[in-house]
């Protein structure tokens, strides 16, 4: 399944679905293992995981009547990508401010040593 941003960043946007990723990260569950911090019936829990297969964020496989559930290395893979593409636009973005503000220091010390000075 690919995963279409627009699709899992909506289902980042409900925190319940954050904590179960967070969970799932530290290994595969299943929805009753997943539902038991939460005060929510199973259903309830079936659905956010049904949002988080959909969105391409988790997958799951049939283990006899067990059904867990597991991070999709493509879908988090999509969305790392497409964060780390911003985080280098604002890299380079403070790159630049740094090379700006050292071109300006100089000319900063001269106009403070003027105003500083007697005659």
């Amino acid at each position: 399944m690919t995963t279409n941003l627009d699709v899992a960043f909506s289902a980042l946007s409900d925190g319940t679905r954050r904590a179960i990723l967070a969970r799932l990260a530290q290994g595969e569950a299943t929805v009753m293992e997943l539902a038991e911090p939460f005060e929510m019936t199973q259903p309830a829990i079936s659905q956010h995981l049904k949002v988080l297969e959909e969105a391409g964020l988790i997958t799951s496989r049939v283990e006899g009547a067990r059904r867990p559930r597991r991070l999709s290395k493509a879908g988090i893979d999509a969305l790392d990508q497409w964060l780390a593409m911003l985080r280098k636009a604002l890299e380079q973005n403070y790159s630049r401010l740094d090379e700006v503000l050292a071109e300006m220091e100089p000319k900063r010390t001269k106009k403070t040593k003027k105003k500083g000075e007697t005659r």
